[in-house]
């Protein structure tokens, strides 16, 4: 039955499979089983020819050269934002801003904007599920300007945020909210339009960390009505190493740059220096050039198969994984929305006496890959009073008999241990 409004078509999984090698590849002796897609996605071979592709014929710097080779590479990268805009419903591309990761995107917003608007006494509003990518950068700000954080707390193990604390934590004193799409550690989808239109209604911009939902979720900034976006190309399809910021036109103009050097300047005298147009204020040095062009190749994968259909085939796995892992380990601590419409592809778990480093460890033996640990999301680790849990991540190249390689694989945890009910979850 189709769940939000997404067409439940399924995806040919078994011919997408194809353009992925590493799957093909053995691990322990056993085939691979990648279940860690919220770390990072695999890589299909029209990106892989997209990076050699570069390097045999294309290689130069962009934007400095008026021979062949630069024209190229640079009309190659600029093509590439162009469809990096059109993916999340940008009608500006220079809005687009190249970086290295979302790490760096935040941290971009955190020195060049909150470093110059925010003051002492205001107040930046997060939530207690935030990677630490979207809490350390506001931590320093913070410590710099006399700002404050506060936290919208997240209600147990369904791992929901408390909404009806917002109103109480929203006032004139907050200037951003930073917030989390779609939890790396939980699976959960925030309302952030919700937020959004909160935000903006007490005067404060909202940030919006996209690392989990835009590889997975159509995302579209106006519908969101976000101020800032920031994700990875690594977490869907494409290379390591570049990262994107979307922020509107007018709060980019009003920032002052983050990194000084070559391609961010305008004009420099030897006391002082005049800023480069947007994109380019913000983009020092030389660029990841063959990681953009090769992330545009990923885009166009993703939107060959479809976000709706992507949505959807994760849902379904989500929910088979739910009601695998409940049936056959009754004693197991699941965290995450029960729903599969508020959750993403994310499953995590504690097996009661089983620490998940070793959780991981043995499933590993079976060329089974999970995540395990505290996912960069130590505050909310610590509010389960929990070491780390251990998690499954799933993407458009995973199918259900993989699931049920995890649900063997760790039927020999559970042997291995023997674990008695009383002992606690680490």
């Amino acid at each position: 039955m189709p769940q939000n409004g997404l067409k439940k078509e399924p995806l040919d999984v078994q011919k997408i499979r194809k353009d992925f090698p590493i799957l093909s590849r053995k691990v322990h002796g056993q085939p691979l089983v990648y279940l860690d897609n919220a770390a990072t996605t695999q890589k299909p071979l029209p990106l892989i020819c997209a990076l050699t592709t570069y390097y045999q014929l294309n290689n130069a710097n962009v934007h400095r050269g008026v021979h062949t080779l630069s024209e190229e590479a640079t009309a190659q990268m600029e093509e590439a934002r162009g469809k990096v805009a059109k993916f999340i419903g940008a009608e500006d591309p220079a809005t687009v801003i190249f970086t290295r990761n979302t790490t760096e995107s935040i941290n971009l917003v955190a020195f060049s904007w909150a470093r110059k608007n925010l003051k002492e006494g205001d107040e930046i509003l997060l939530t207690e599920m935030e990677h630490h990518s979207n809490l350390v950068p506001w931590q320093l700000a913070a410590k710099a300007v006399g700002a404050k954080l506060r936290f919208i707390p997240v209600t147990g193990h369904e791992g929901l945020l408390d909404l009806s604390q917002v109103s109480k934590l929203l006032t004139d004193k907050t200037k951003l909210v930073a917030i989390t799409h779609m939890s790396n550690a939980l699976g959960t989808i925030n309302p952030v339009k919700e937020l959004a239109k909160a935000a903006h209604a007490a005067g404060a911009l909202i940030l919006v960390d996209g690392a989990q939902s835009v590889p997975h979720l159509p995302v579209r900034v106006k519908d969101l009505d976000c101020d800032f976006l920031a994700f990875s190309a690594h977490k869907m399809l494409g290379p390591t190493g570049v990262g994107v910021l979307w922020a509107r036109r007018e709060i980019l103009e009003a920032m002052d740059p983050f990194l000084g050097g070559g391609d961010m300047i305008s004009q420099v005298w030897k006391d002082h220096a005049t800023w480069n147009e947007l994109p380019y204020k913000f983009e020092a040095g030389t660029p990841n050039i063959t990681g953009a062009i090769a992330f545009g190749v990923a885009i166009d994968y993703l939107e060959e198969i479809g976000m709706e259909k992507i949505r959807a085939h994760e849902m379904e796995l989500a929910g088979y994984a739910l009601t695998a892992l409940k049936d056959n380990f009754p004693r197991m601590v699941l965290y995450g929305p029960a729903d599969v419409a508020l959750r993403g592809g994310v499953v995590s778990f504690n097996l009661p006496g089983v620490h998940p480093h070793d959780v991981g460890t043995i499933v590993d033996q079976d060329g089974v890959a999970i995540r395990v640990g505290h996912h960069c999301c130590q505050v909310l680790m610590k509010k389960f009073d929990i070491a780390g849990t251990a998690r499954a991540s799933f993407y458009i190249y995973n199918e259900p008999r993989e699931v049920d390689a995890l649900i063997r694989s760790l039927q020999k945890v559970e042997r291995l241990f023997k674990a008695p009910a009383s002992l606690p979850v680490p």
